[in-house]
């Protein structure tokens, strides 16, 4: 999978519209059905001073939302990039990381359809690539700073942090962790997930939701109640797996559900794994949040004490504290918890050398 910048402006002065391609295919691998299929390339076009699109390469683009959805090794590994030699239990079955259990998923989303509505988004500017040294990744900065100031830079999408996939689920701390550092990165703090949902690249006050204050559960994949679904039973491995659909959609496919920094699916589609310091003890834990996709069932408490979102608010802030535990030795996982990564930025490492 071609994942490389190729910039068609000369030289480091951006010059205003001039188009900068992203050559990246990305396309999955095909259903396992037909794993030798050729691929169709997509490639990601950011108009540097203006809104990038998205341009098909032809028409033969699988919209099928069930063509996204892989469990065979192989498929999966060609998502994962420089982790896919990491090694790990990948593939479909009770625990092994990937996109959940195809068998009893329900996507609504394909491939073209998702696509389609990042055509007039700015996934990534040259000068974002740049600072971040990576596709795919936004810097964050502290209000009244500016994008030389940042510290750090985030995946825009839940890993594998490509436009239109699905994202991984089934996936311990540990492995996170050492699926991000495969590729130079690392897990994002609660503070640093937390700034790139709340803050204003321009300086303008926090926000409540990564895309304004008020709750909106139609903006994200939040929305899909399990209520008229098959019954979740969670009491052991083999039941979760096979009673538990991850009902995802592709990592992109709600535009509005977008951070001004950039940063898409912060609430929905799936609950996140990140890390904190615990003063207390010196020692880095993980934390868990983020709401996933049946969020509606739990926002949606008549009787909660103050109505609608008192128990779960699933705000840029919110601290639920779940499964605080020592990074290197965590072992939650789920089918509706996934990760996204970060990393210091370019001039950040440069100044530690």
């Amino acid at each position: 999978m071609r994942r490389s910048l190729a910039l068609l402006v000369p030289g480091a002065t951006l010059i205003c519209c001039a188009q900068v391609i992203v050559p990246v295919s990305v396309s999955a691998p095909a259903p396992e059905a037909s794993s030798d299929a050729s691929q169709p390339e997509v490639a990601v076009a950011v108009e540097a001073g203006e809104a990038s699109r998205v341009a098909l390469d032809g028409a033969d683009v699988d919209d099928d939302p069930m063509a996204l959805h892989h469990e065979s090794p192989d498929a999966l590994r060609a998502l994962m990039g420089a982790a896919s030699t990491i090694e790990l239990p990948i593939g479909g079955g009770p625990w092994h990381v990937g996109q959940g259990n195809r068998a009893i998923a329900r996507h609504a989303i394909g491939r073209k359809a998702c696509l389609q509505g990042l055509r007039d988004v700015t996934i990534q500017t040259p000068e974002q690539r740049a600072l971040c040294g990576a596709d795919f990744m936004v810097p964050v900065w502290q209000r009244g700073e500016g994008m030389q100031s940042a510290q750090y830079c985030i995946d825009v999408f839940e890993f594998p942090d490509l436009p239109c996939e699905l994202p991984f689920v089934f996936t311990t701390p540990p492995q996170a962790e050492k699926i991000c550092e495969a590729q130079g990165k690392r897990l994002c703090t609660q503070d640093e997930w937390n700034l790139a949902c709340r803050g204003d690249p321009n300086g303008g006050p926090d926000r409540v939701y990564a895309y304004g204050n008020d709750l909106d559960l139609t903006v994200c994949n939040t929305d899909k109640s399990r209520e008229h679904g098959p019954t979740c039973d969670v009491s052991t491995q083999e039941k979760l797996w096979t009673t538990c659909g991850t009902d995802t959609e592709p990592s992109g496919s709600f535009p509005r559900c977008r951070s001004r920094f950039g940063v898409f699916d912060q609430h929905g589609n799936v609950a996140e794994i990140m890390t904190r310091f615990e003063p207390a003890d010196g020692e880095v834990k993980t934390q868990l949040k983020g709401s996933a996709f049946f969020y509606v069932d739990v926002a949606k408490k008549p009787d909660d004490p103050g109505g609608y979102w008192t128990r779960y608010p699933d705000h840029c802030n919110f601290d639920p504290r779940w499964h605080v535990e020592k990074l290197e030795s965590a072992g939650h996982m789920n089918y509706h918890l996934g990760f996204r990564c970060c990393r210091g930025t370019q001039a950040l490492d440069a100044s530690r050398e």
